[in-house]
């Protein structure tokens, strides 16, 4: 099978695309075939040496997957070779989804949408889980709250845009002059050009702020929550 891999940390030039030997599954666990692999920030920073979730190279990237099955290690069950899936296996302390096949987890995917393409698919599952924890789990989200969503055209922000209105809530979000338009259509109830004023003077009484930025965002946020509501940050508020 072709794999990408890097032999260094470095810049993108340091991914290089070699032939290994074919994956094969272990008890537990799934081959795909790989038809997306998504990439995330994350990717990029343990590509740099930021992030060392990884040891040292050499090794594969990546974890958003989607693909079919082109095999079942022994005692699974659930899948069918052929079955079109999805997942984020292993993360994050190993990667393999840039590659034409990746043995995973069997208890780490699960049956891709037939509404989503494998593109679709590929892009979903850290973005998507990201939005929806920090929304759902760590935000407590309910129908009806105020919702603010930073970055709502980015890959968590836009997520999270769909997410919180499809929970009920009023959904206000940021992003450009260039944006405004897609955000609007994934059904923000207000959008908010960065470029032109502070939020911090155009919305209050906010139960619940999701913030992917960090810097002083997540501080300039407290000032527009109401009494008793929450702030989640993505990134270390300090």
């Amino acid at each position: 099978m072709r794999a990408v891999i890097q032999n260094s940390v470095g810049g993108p030039d340091v991914l290089v695309v070699v032939n290994q030997p074919d994956s094969a599954p272990k008890a537990g666990e799934v081959l795909v075939r790989v038809k997306a692999a998504g990439i995330n920030p994350v990717d990029g920073a343990v590509r740099a040496g930021y992030y060392p979730l990884l040891g040292e190279p050499p090794f594969i990237l990546g974890w958003d997957i989607s693909g079919t099955v082109e095999a079942l290690g022994a005692g699974v069950s659930g899948f069918r070779i052929g079955d079109e899936v999805f997942g984020m296996p292993r993360f994050p302390k190993q990667a393999a989804a840039y590659a034409e096949l990746a043995a995973v987890p069997a208890n780490e995917i699960a049956l891709k949408p037939k509404g989503a393409d494998h593109l679709q698919a590929g892009a979903l599952p850290l973005a998507g889980l990201t939005a929806w924890q920090g929304l759902a789990r760590h935000g407590g989200l309910k129908p009806g709250q105020r919702v603010l969503v930073h970055a709502g055209a980015g890959g968590v922000g836009h997520l999270a845009v769909q997410i919180a209105k499809a929970r009920g809530a009023y959904v206000v979000a940021t992003a450009s002059p260039a944006k405004l338009d897609f955000v609007r259509k994934l059904g923000a109830d207000e959008v908010l050009d960065y470029t032109k004023a502070d939020f911090t003077d155009q919305v209050r009484d906010i139960d619940l702020v999701l913030d992917p930025l960090g810097g002083d965002h997540a501080e300039r946020s407290l000032k527009v929550l109401k009494r008793g509501g929450v702030l989640v940050s993505l990134l270390d508020v300090s």
